[in-house]
């Protein structure tokens, strides 16, 4: 890998990413473009690899300080094609962490992708081809979710369906913090914020404690 494209990497620095570790990354390009031509795993308006590196890995990749590496699995709901999930599944083989990735995914041919992606990674992954509103009483350590559901549903989701969690990270886009001040008046959160490194309009939400407000 020539030194262009480790430096492309520079803004998520602080995890101290390898040439392996980006060798790998960029594999996982190769094989989101390839398989995009068959399904839809991104915005098939992406389609550079640098746009694919700056808007999916990189952008998922910057959550990692948030994952507490401390348990036994970690939980990506709705992953579709991998984002987060596959991303810190990577990073964590790095740096020799075994904790395994629960992906949530409902989609029968995005979940044979992530399994391809898994198996010739060698990455430490379940892929769970379940619809996550209908899976009951889950542990986890970390939950993660990137473009999947809005937050009012996702802390639904997690209220309903988790027994036990750690964290909750959420990705909030342009109208993020609209979402956020309207959810406030129905819920009590405990979380802390990250600007995103991808976009300015966006910001990383880590929530510790979640409680539904009574009306």
């Amino acid at each position: 890998m020539d030194n262009q494209i480790l430096n492309s990497y520079s803004k998520i620095s602080s995890l101290n990413v390898s040439r392996e570790t980006c060798n790998e990354l960029e594999s996982l390009i190769s094989m989101i473009q390839e398989k995009n031509r068959e399904i839809n795993i991104i915005s098939r308006e992406i389609f550079e690899k640098e746009e694919i590196r700056e808007r999916h890995i990189i952008d998922s990749a910057q959550i990692i300080d948030f994952v507490d590496l401390n348990c036994n699995t970690t939980s990506d709901l709705g992953t579709g094609g991998g984002m987060p999930g596959l991303i810190v599944a990577i990073v964590l083989k790095k740096i020799k962490n075994d904790m395994k990735i629960n992906l949530y995914e409902k989609s029968y041919h995005k979940c044979i992708f992530l399994k391809e992606v898994s198996k010739k990674l060698n990455l430490n992954t379940e892929v769970i081809q379940k619809d996550i509103f209908t899976v009951k009483n889950i542990e986890t350590g970390t939950i993660m979710s990137r473009a999947f559901k809005p937050l009012p549903e996702i802390l639904e989701l997690v209220s309903q369906n988790f027994r036990k969690y750690k964290n909750i990270i959420l990705f909030m886009g342009r109208t993020g913090r609209k979402t956020l001040n309207d959810t406030l008046k129905g819920w009590d959160l405990d979380y802390e914020e990250k600007k995103s490194l991808t976009s300015n309009d966006s910001f990383i939400l880590n929530i510790k404690k979640i409680k539904k407000k009574v009306s």
